[in-house]
């Protein structure tokens, strides 16, 4: 049933594109498939009604198609999380705006739900996300009625990379540490549904003057506010709380230059304020990711045992961000407690992950990838392998990478010392020697070996 699920959703980004897919497509998940029924979910109503109205005799043809017996395509919300009832209460957190006559009102009344789990505390920091969290910490941190300088903050990145989460954090922060403020958390299809129920009701007023009581604006999945009606009204909203100093905080997985469908005033406006990318997570972020994330696992079952090892190939195989990490890394705990046993091996996370992992089997294995992985594996850079110098923590890559060249490709030893930075045959055999003779007695050259042997045959 998965098979056939990918090819339904590899078939609709062939037809609709990869803009189309991603917009209505990207979150949409399989549920379960019974009595030619298929059920599929998505997160919003807005969304859900959309597809209905738009893409669902595509949808379902398609199903139909690829999952025998398949006649009809049910589309579901799903359920979202909400905090308890007595938390919210002992927190004096309702994550929503809160009117002006001091009632909180329910999360499910003007914003979206907040997920309790992404705070700053659960957000893993590195190199690639420092700025964008150290901009909403910036954001978070700023007392009500004081000067706003980063106004807007735009954060973009590819999805799964953290923005959605430094919203949840900046908003949780906030109604902990400032409960006075008035804030809402949405994203720009909530905003798109509940405006247009206003016009259907004639009560735009009341939709505006609820936005304009706001003192912390925070919208998420901007990509998708559609139509030229609701891109007015939420400019008219946007200006009004900018100009007012209240602090608008908006992702988004474009920067603002590539919102084609969005006025080029608005525009303008948004690269007005501080413009953040989150780019893709190097190996040392995921690896560091996955290891906060077994820890929360082995906190619900400490009988978990994941080495290290493993740890290392999900990190090096997978190159998403938080959720397919999370997703891997679940994978292989699905597959220690089917397949019983007390450690998952690499090769049983390798099986585990075929689906997931990049994988290049039908073509060779380049000198060019050997370099590339191995400089990552150990951080050396490329330049420094192919170089003279002769540190050790130079040297045990460049023979570790000339070893593999003569293992996994077919060239000679003195083409090899060619792309090795110009060495001779003598030395490329001297390091193939070396690193065979350490192999027998050392395990941590060992793992290395396999584990960068296992990425080059998958890449």
């Amino acid at each position: 049933m998965r098979e056939g699920w990918q090819k339904i959703t590899k078939r609709l980004r062939a037809e609709l594109g990869k803009d189309l897919f991603t917009n209505w497509f990207g979150r949409m998940e399989m549920e379960g498939c019974a009595d030619g029924c298929l059920t599929v979910s998505v997160p919003t109503r807005f969304l859900k009604s959309w597809i209905e109205t738009h893409y669902h005799d595509l949808l379902t043809s398609i199903a139909a198609a690829e999952i025998d017996g398949v006649r009809r395509v049910v589309i579901k919300v799903r359920s979202a999380a909400r905090l308890p009832a007595p938390a919210v209460a002992a927190a004096g957190d309702d994550a929503g705006a809160a009117p002006l006559n001091g009632t909180p009102p329910l999360l499910s009344d003007h914003g979206s739900p907040l997920d309790p789990a992404l705070t700053f505390d659960t957000f893993v920091s590195g190199p690639t996300n420092a700025l964008a969290l150290a901009a909403a910490r910036r954001v978070a941190g700023v007392q009500s009625g004081a000067s706003v300088n980063l106004n807007p903050l735009y954060i973009h990145s590819a999805a799964g990379l953290g923005k959605t989460h430094l919203l949840n954090a900046v908003a949780w922060h906030l109604r902990k540490h400032h409960p006075g403020r008035r804030l809402l958390y949405i994203s720009a299809e909530r905003f798109m549904y509940q405006f247009l129920a206003a016009l259907k009701k004639r009560d735009t007023l009341s939709f505006k003057d609820r936005f304009q009581s706001i003192e912390v604006l925070l919208i998420d999945d901007f990509q998708f506010l559609q139509g030229r009606t609701m891109q007015e009204e939420f400019c008219h909203t946007f200006n009004s709380l900018v100009d007012a100093r209240r602090q608008v905080v908006i992702a988004a997985d474009m920067p603002p230059s590539q919102l084609e469908k969005i006025d080029e005033h608005m525009r303008s406006r948004l690269m007005g304020g501080l413009v953040v990318d989150i780019e893709e997570h190097d190996q040392q972020l995921r690896r560091a990711i996955l290891e906060r994330k077994l820890a929360a696992a082995r906190a619900r079952d400490p009988r978990l045992m994941i080495s290290e090892e493993v740890l290392d190939y999900i990190a090096a195989s997978i190159s998403g961000g938080g959720r397919e990490l999370e997703g891997a890394l679940n994978r292989v705990i699905a597959t220690q407690s089917l397949l019983g046993g007390d450690v998952v091996s690499v090769d049983m996370a390798a099986a585990a992950l075929k689906n997931l992992s990049r994988q290049s089997a039908t073509q060779p294995v380049r000198i060019e990838d050997i370099l590339r992985i191995v400089g990552r594996h150990y951080n050396v850079p490329k330049a420094d392998i192919l170089s003279p110098r002769r540190a050790r923590s130079i040297v045990l890559p460049r023979q570790v990478g000339m070893y593999l060249a003569k293992k996994l490709t077919s060239r000679s030893l003195p083409e090899i010392g060619r792309r090795f930075g110009g060495r001779d045959h003598s030395t490329v055999l001297h390091a193939v020697r070396k690193i065979e003779t350490a192999l027998q007695n050392d395990e941590r050259l060992q793992r290395d070996i396999a584990l960068l042997t296992r990425l080059l045959e998958q890449r």
